[in-house]
């Protein structure tokens, strides 16, 4: 398995590292740039089109990955690792699932980048977003607590890939937050499938840790390129489908029913960040959907952390409650109730702390 996640990890970081140094300098040249001003910490012009390396690098190989799988299924070459022989037929027949959140994907990202060069209404954002996430939970068929009725279900599967996919756009106000935070999550979630006895989603995962990782390297502080909604909207949308394809619950492998909160875990902090922002929005009489400075990392430096230390802060808080989540699916119900007791506290213990008057 080792061999399969250093390739999954490191062709897709080869990729996103090249195609974001292309884009930067397409972006500079073309005037591509998000400018200086407004809820903006910034100082002088940036390149945006980031998420365009990294999007690239999730969808590309794993499009093409599949394709191969299912080329080659019906006879497979013997120099291919034991592990994916024995599952390259189930690998294979996850091809149209992977067309369909390839094609979603896109769509978010066109989005996107029409949104960056010319920024748009609220309305078309979210028609495009339930609209791809209609037809994930719908035709496509992945969908979340597959017990209740199906269009219960599907209408919590909307609503949280929704839910998600803001999240991370959200998100996406400091420089490395949100590509970094995905990665943790990522690898979390890359772990616990493996766990499960997955295969095509913890190489999935490691997919989307290595393009972050590309991406990364120009996005961390100081940033020399954005992901702008262009990468935001469909990494969002990419990890809340992920948190739907793992399994966290299976009776028959021992794993308790707590596991179904796992991606609540996981992504705690993404989600304090977006309730505590909308709060403090409508408590001031505002647009939840507009844009300020009054995300959890602003309120961080507020305190005293500089950027650079706020986003550090904040990986550290997503491990701090997502780490345990590799376990919760296998533990019993003492130490189930505990790693979610840890995790309540950590956040309880965050929104505490930043919100004592000095």
């Amino acid at each position: 398995m080792l061999p399969l996640i250093a390739a999954s990890v490191v062709g897709p970081f080869l990729v996103s590292w090249f195609a974001t140094r292309l884009v930067r300098g397409w972006a500079r040249r073309t005037g591509f740039v998000d400018h200086p001003g407004g809820h903006k910490a910034h100082a002088t012009p940036v390149a945006l089109g980031g998420g365009i390396g990294f999007v690239a690098a999730i969808v590309g190989p794993v499009l093409v990955g599949t394709l191969l799988a299912a080329a080659i299924a019906s006879d497979p070459p013997d120099w291919l690792p034991a592990i994916v022989q024995t599952h390259l037929k189930g690998i294979a027949s996850k091809l149209p699932t992977v067309v369909a959140l390839s094609a979603c994907a896109l769509v978010l990202h066109v989005v996107g980048l029409i949104d960056d060069r010319r920024p748009l209404r609220p309305a078309p954002k979210f028609i495009a977003q339930f609209a791809v996430a209609a037809i994930i939970a719908g035709p496509v068929g992945i969908r979340a607590v597959q017990a209740l009725p199906a269009p219960l279900s599907i209408a919590i599967t909307v609503l949280w890939i929704v839910l998600i996919t803001n999240a991370f756009n959200f998100l996406d106000n400091m420089d490395g937050l949100s590509g970094g935070v995905a990665l943790i999550a990522a690898a979390i979630f890359a772990i616990a499938s493996m766990r499960a006895g997955q295969v095509f989603v913890p190489v999935f995962a490691w997919v989307m840790v290595g393009a972050l990782l590309g991406f990364l390297t120009y996005n961390f502080s100081p940033a020399s390129i954005f992901m702008g909604d262009a990468g935001s909207l469909p990494l969002g949308f990419l990890m809340s489908v992920l948190t739907i394809l793992t399994t966290f619950y299976d009776p028959a492998l021992h794993l308790s029913p707590l596991g179904v909160i796992v991606p609540i875990v996981v992504l705690a902090v993404p989600l304090y960040d977006v309730a505590t922002v909308v709060a403090h929005r409508l408590r001031a009489g505002e647009n939840p959907l507009r844009g300020d400075r009054r995300h959890f990392s602003h309120r961080l430096v507020k305190r005293g952390l500089t950027p650079q230390g706020a986003v550090l802060t904040i990986y550290l808080a997503t491990a701090a409650t997502g780490l345990p989540a590799i376990v919760l699916p296998t533990a019993d119900w003492p130490a189930a109730l505990l790693l979610l007791g840890q995790c309540l506290a950590v956040v309880a213990m965050i929104g505490i702390l930043e919100h004592t008057r000095s």
